[in-house]
């Protein structure tokens, strides 16, 4: 029997025309998948899904399509199901993660001339300061605002592309990152290494915050496999739970 999808009801829209049912449904499956709610362990079945999304199966079959070509999810003998990347995958995605990050302060190292938008890192403060006055409970979720504060970091270094592929990758390892991410002493350490590195930043000490930065998302690829080896083995402990 498959796992029940997240039973949270979604329209699948009023557009008058194929494209934008199509576009809709894969936004809506996309969305799904990307923030942990289907477990690896639900068939993405066409049925179920054109009937949950009020739509015939061919915007599903094409979502999935899409799905499918973008690696968020994977074919198998009996339908399509989430994506899990292996320790390999997972270890040159780390990898790139870790380079794209440390690039928007190593680019600023480099010419003088690129400054950190002061706006962006002051909101980034802003935020992050009053998240260790008043930090939130263990959760999953805690992944999205972890991401945006890498993505705001890379965008105030004012390289669009860059920020671009920060982000994707990001997603791409969404779902084995958001388990490490269940304790309160790795809540409470995120919160004060990101205020760190902005109050650095700030202060224009860019060797102090690339060090930082650098220490922060995996000094060593042995760090990084471990953090994904831990992730791993709690979203297996977690999955039935979401």
């Amino acid at each position: 029997m498959d796992t029940p999808l997240y039973t949270r009801p979604h329209p699948a829209g009023t557009g008058n025309t194929a494209v934008s049912r199509r576009d809709r449904v894969h936004a809506l499956m996309r969305e799904e998948v990307l923030s942990g709610r289907v477990t690896p362990y639900t068939r993405l079945g066409e049925v179920r899904l054109a009937e949950r999304f009020g739509v015939s199966r061919t915007p599903v079959r094409e979502a999935l399509a899409r799905l499918h070509s973008d690696g968020l999810v994977e074919r198998r003998d009996n339908g399509f199901y989430v994506t899990v990347p292996d320790l390999a995958e997972l270890r040159d995605l780390y990898e790139l993660r870790v380079t794209l990050e440390l690039r928007g302060i190593a680019r600023a190292v480099e010419d003088h001339t690129i400054r950190h938008d002061p706006r962006i890192l002051d909101d980034e403060l802003e935020r992050w300061e009053k998240l260790r006055a008043d930090p939130p409970a263990p959760d999953p979720s805690f992944v999205l605002l972890d991401e945006e504060f890498h993505a705001a970091l890379s965008r105030a270094s004012g390289n669009a592309a860059l920020t671009a592929s920060l982000v994707s990758v990001n997603q791409r390892i969404r779902r084995v990152r958001m388990y490490d991410f269940l304790t309160e002493d790795r809540i409470a350490s995120t919160i004060t290494e990101h205020v760190r590195i902005v109050e650095h930043l700030r202060a224009d000490e860019l060797d102090s915050a690339y060090r930082a930065l650098h220490e922060h998302v995996g000094a060593s690829m042995e760090v990084v496999l471990e953090r994904a080896r831990r992730a791993l083995t709690r979203m297996a402990l977690h999955t039935d739970r979401l």
